[in-house]
């Protein structure tokens, strides 16, 4: 299988429906400094439509930049492993 090219990509799990966090963002740009998990049907359609992606965690964006440089999202891996040990 040949790899695409195009925008970094994220860390993928199996198709996870995120359930997005309500709670308004306090705009301090944790986020920003994360790699966060994200549904793989969700990256697909930003590769092909550049519409935002949201993770696990409820972060909304444009996935820009090579995501082995940043520390994984504590509260998407939380959600990832709640979820992978309850067998989604």
């Amino acid at each position: 299988m040949r790899a695409a090219s195009g925008p970094a990509q994220a860390p993928v799990l199996p198709d996870l429906r995120p359930e997005v966090d309500e709670r308004p963002d306090a705009g301090d740009g944790d986020h920003d400094r994360f790699t966060h998990y994200v549904a793989r049907r969700d990256l697909e359609r930003f590769r092909r439509t550049g519409r935002p992606v949201t993770a696990l965690c409820g972060k909304r964006w444009r996935p820009d930049a090579d995501p082995s440089r940043f520390p994984m999202c504590p509260t998407c891996a939380e959600i990832a492993a709640d979820r992978l040990t309850k067998g989604l």
